[in-house]
């Protein structure tokens, strides 16, 4: 393991996020885990979805 993710760690133990921030991040993660359930559940609409474009060399 790299030193700075061990003070990062040690950073966060001390000085833990605010309620608010751990909340929006949850919110994030469940928004997105609910777009990839609709997508796979074949909701999704077709205009929301990107074309691969071919690279031309």
């Amino acid at each position: 393991m790299n030193p700075i993710w061990l003070l990062r760690m040690a950073k966060w133990a001390h000085h833990p996020p605010s309620v608010k921030r751990v909340i929006l991040v949850f919110a994030v993660i469940a928004l997105a885990l609910l777009i990839a359930g609709i997508q796979w559940m074949g909701w999704w609409p077709d205009w929301a979805t990107s074309e691969r474009v071919p690279r031309r060399f």
